[in-house]
């Protein structure tokens, strides 16, 4: 397929809480892209879109999954990312690389925790949206209540584009409020023709004075509209549209949409939404590199005529080899280009490019600026690196990755399980930057470290699925993090003789405990390293980072406290990196003893639905869980309970819930916090 005009890109992915309809909603733009013929249904465990096995038997998405496809005249480079929180960095490396998103929002349950949570991470790049309310036939089924909820949990302004025809289970159409036409989907083809016709009269008022409110909004963003608008002139569908557009993109308006993905509603006006809307490539600013040959800034823009730099979102393991998914933001790629990767300093060279359509691949023969593509051939490369010319060598701001808090000792079966466990959990890793391995210095076992139990779960299921490993599991086990509880100082000279030559460093440190939720300070001086020579000074910065990593209880990492460093004198004809190493290291050692170590554990932020009934007796079971609960809201039937508790005691709750509310409750929850563990966990590791 020839490269696409850039202004009718359309690169976004379908972000929302698990079960909210983005693998559904993914379906049908396939069905009526004409990518596809049949539409599967995640419930059955026939959907395009979740291709892996164990997604097909859990009925959920495992795993960021890309394709292409055409809408009228535009082309559709679409993702859709997972909803658990086990997963949250499959949606944190596609935002990274995309341009917009569809956010989704049950018409039943609102703003669900992993809604807020994927809203944050969209927030955090930048990333325009456009959204849609689902599920608008079921029962309960309220888009006010959604609009509140999004306005009170994610502090921002909804823009009301359709209002429903029809209720609950009579939804059958909806009103555009732009061209003030009713929009009706016709069900014995699959909704593929869509009726407009003339707005009801009982419903002109409410429709007018929805409109108003969009034009109010365009004028905003159009001194033409808004001088037609004071004057009382009427505005035209057209040019509302490229108004709401700018507002938009610089992420201060985000419109609404209703439908039922899975009756086929709604779909087509959101497509033409994400055309009319939402960024192409040449509309987002430009990126901001760092050229590692001068370590000056490089403005990246969206030219296919630049120097190429790409970013490697995504890596997978597929068969033994890496197809690492990657956005192009300048300059173009083709089959048996060299090129550089920023971490390693190496150059390696593309063997082949693919446009994807799920786990199918269709060979292509370049990639250009604004292009999402796989390639094989580059062995090193990992998540968040960037590749680029060799001649202008270039590196963008990388991903954020959540720290994991549960870890599961694993042990091969056999001996041949043995020899192959290595080398696929390194492949495991290379795939996710949230899955941790490590060996127990005590044990000697192999602990794997996750998101959470699903997390795990699954990862032991791919070893024996999809690498024919057999393994033997523990139980769960908390990831702590350590701390000090009082300020504490160390002054530390190291001076030995190694191999014939006396090794001499210096250091003193002060390690002061702060508030929850701080993380991990460090505080350098600049006039501390004045004197020193800049590889020494750089080793001395990644020593105080590298320390930090490890405390005195039981090796976890530190945070909660500042590391500040008071002196570190330099002598010339003495001090030896190994000296200055061994100091720190000392320094640091000694003022955790001395600093009244503790340990902090994992609280998650939970969120509980059920039944009314059952309300106090899960409030109840919470409590005795060293739960806090921070707020109850009613709904017809049922409460939903928003609550904090110590990840330890969540290991195996859904059975405990579904036995409380005899099978009706449910709950999500994801990472909030570390704070102090309780006295009996601090006794079982030896700290007073």
């Amino acid at each position: 397929m020839a490269n696409p005009e850039l202004n009718q890109v359309r690169n976004f992915g379908i972000i929302s809480h698990i079960d909210a309809g983005k693998t559904t909603v993914s379906e049908r733009i396939l069905f009526y892209a004409g990518e596809i013929h049949k539409m599967g249904e995640v419930h059955d465990g026939m959907a395009v879109m979740d291709w892996m096995e164990q997604e097909q038997e859990r009925g959920i998405t495992i795993t960021a999954t890309a394709t292409n496809c055409r809408w009228k005249d535009y082309t559709f480079n679409l993702i859709d990312t997972p909803g658990h929180i086990d997963f949250t960095i499959e949606v944190e490396r596609s935002l990274r690389a995309l341009d917009g998103a569809v956010a989704i929002f049950s018409a039943v349950d609102g703003v669900q925790p992993q809604s807020e949570s994927v809203w944050r991470q969209a927030n955090r790049y930048q990333v325009p949206r456009v959204c849609l309310i689902n599920k608008m036939d079921r029962i309960g089924a309220d888009y006010q209540q959604v609009l509140e909820s999004m306005v009170k949990q994610l502090d921002t302004t909804p823009l009301l584009l359709q209002l429903p025809l029809g209720d609950e289970d009579k939804f059958y159409g909806v009103i555009d409020l732009i061209t003030e036409k009713t929009i009706l989907f016709t069900e014995d083809d699959l909704g593929q023709t869509l009726v407009s016709g003339e707005i009801p009269e009982e419903l002109r008022e409410i429709t007018q004075q929805q409109r108003e409110l969009i034009i109010e909004a365009a004028a905003d963003f159009d001194d033409h509209i808004l001088d037609d608008f004071l004057d009382g002139k009427p505005i035209a569908a057209e040019r509302i549209l490229p108004a709401l557009r700018k507002g938009v993109i610089s992420c201060q308006l985000y419109p609404v949409l209703l439908g039922s993905a899975l009756r086929n509603k709604g779909i087509q006006p959101l497509l033409d939404t994400i055309c009319a809307l939402l960024p192409s490539p040449l509309d987002i600013p430009p990126s901001t590199a760092i050229r590692l040959d001068n370590q000056e800034s490089w403005e990246v823009t969206t030219d296919p005529q630049a120097e190429l730099c790409a970013l490697a979102f995504k890596v997978l393991a597929d068969e033994g080899r890496k197809l690492s998914y990657l956005r192009i933001y300048s300059g173009s790629l083709m089959p048996g280009d060299v090129v550089y990767n920023s971490r390693t300093r190496e150059s390696e060279k593309v063997a082949r490019l693919f446009r994807m359509h799920s786990h199918k691949r269709e060979r292509i023969q370049q990639a250009i600026a604004g292009d999402i593509v796989t390639a094989t051939g580059l062995k090193n490369i990992l998540t968040g690196d960037t590749i680029s010319n060799p001649d202008l060598p270039l590196q963008l701001a990388g991903l954020d990755y959540p720290e994991p808090v549960v870890s599961l000792a694993v042990e091969p079966k056999t001996v041949a399980d043995r020899d192959k466990l290595p080398l696929v959990l390194e492949k495991l890793q290379w795939e996710d930057p949230t899955f941790r391995v490590k060996e127990d210095p005590e044990t000697g076992q192999t602990l794997l470290t996750g998101m959470g139990e699903l997390h795990l779960e699954v990862i032991i299921q791919r070893l024996k699925s999809d690498f024919g490993v057999e393994t033997q599991t523990g139980r769960p086990q908390v990831v702590y993090r350590e701390t000090v509880r009082c300020a504490t100082e160390q002054h530390e000279i190291f001076e030995r003789e190694i191999d014939g030559k006396t090794h001499y460093g210096e250091v003193k440190i002060r390690l002061n405990p702060t508030e929850r939720k701080s993380g991990i300070s460090i505080d350098i001086p600049e006039q501390l390293l004045l004197d020193w020579p800049k590889e020494l000074a750089e080793l001395i910065k990644k020593n105080l980072a590298a320390a930090c990593q490890s405390g005195q209880i039981a090796g976890y990492p530190l945070t909660d406290l500042q590391l500040s460093l008071v002196e570190i004198p330099y002598n010339s004809n003495k001090t030896t990196d190994l000296g200055i190493s061994a100091a720190i290291n000392r320094a640091i050692s000694r003022a955790l003893q001395n600093g009244k170590p503790t340990l902090l554990e994992p609280v998650m932020a939970l969120e509980l639905i059920a039944p009314s009934d059952y309300t106090g007796r899960v409030m109840g079971s919470l409590n005795q869980k060293r739960g806090q609960i921070e707020g109850v809201t009613s709904r017809p039937g049922q409460d939903v309970i928003r609550a904090t508790v110590p990840l330890l005691e969540m290991f195996g709750y859904m059975t405990e819930l579904r036995s409380a509310t005899k099978g009706q409750g449910s709950f999500t929850m994801e990472f909030s916090h570390f704070d102090q563990a309780p006295a009996e966990t601090l006794e079982k590791f030896g700290v007073s």
